[in-house]
């Protein structure tokens, strides 16, 4: 069972080419089914279709969002917009996250055992979920940060949340992956996943679909709807234009 656009880190395999070749060179074949129903994001194909467009997985482009009755996208204006719109979720007895792009530095706790609030834009800051398997500071460890109602207070991180599923997502887009004129750019610098820095074991066109990777997760983790911000001006009008 694979899904291609889930790789999300340099060493990771997964694409049906790669599997097609070695299989070839064992004398193997290869039959392969596609799974048409879908079952992720509310049962939207719709959304997964404008999502992979959306992020050049698909060819076509982008198109605009023309909606879908059981599955809400929304762009908001600000993370303190979004942290208010899943909390009022929260309040109404669905489950709710915010993740968001690695372009933060992921620092250990205090020694006092609170969280710091590395995750900031603007005036708003949060910290990411913990790292480990304990909990600290009233926030629970990573395995149930998805699941935990204290996880709430903190960001997910690709790695994280890869893997969970809750009824509203939101997902805050970082300066890693920008769109310029008629097309994402990508900016190395920008992303703080020390997996990433190492040039010669990324390539700057992996790095590319790596990151593209990593937010399709972060934007198919919802079950009934997605919050959407880009801390970037010109991304942010154009996903308005959508």
């Amino acid at each position: 069972l694979l899904d291609q656009h889930q790789v999300v880190r340099p060493g990771e395999l997964g694409t049906v080419d790669e599997i097609n070749e070695y299989a070839k060179s064992l004398g193997l074949k290869v039959r392969e089914i596609s799974l048409d129903d879908q079952f992720r994001c509310g049962g939207s194909a719709a959304y997964i279709n404008w999502v992979q467009r959306l992020l050049g997985l698909e060819v076509g482009g982008p198109i605009p969002w023309e909606g879908d009755s059981g599955f809400s996208v929304q762009l908001v204006d600000s993370p303190q917009e979004m942290e208010s719109l899943l909390a009022l979720k929260l309040h109404e007895g669905f489950g709710a996250r915010l993740t968001a792009g690695f372009c933060w530095k992921w620092s250990d706790p205090n020694k006092d055992g609170s969280l710091v609030a590395d995750v900031a834009v603007g005036g708003w800051s949060k910290p990411w979920n913990l790292k480990g398997d304990r909990a600290v500071g009233g926030a629970p460890p990573s395995a149930l940060w998805a699941t935990d109602p204290a996880g709430f207070g903190q960001v997910g991180c690709i790695y994280t949340a890869q893997g969970f599923e809750y009824d509203w997502n939101g997902v805050i887009i970082g300066p890693d992956l920008v769109w310029r004129t008629d097309r994402w750019v990508v900016n190395r610098s920008a992303n703080k996943d020390p997996d990433f820095k190492n040039t010669n074991k990324v390539s700057d066109l992996e790095f590319e679909k790596l990151v593209k990777n990593v937010y399709k997760v972060l934007l198919t983790r919802g079950l009934m709807g997605t919050y959407v911000f880009s801390v970037d001006a010109e991304t942010h009008a154009f996903l308005a234009s959508l």
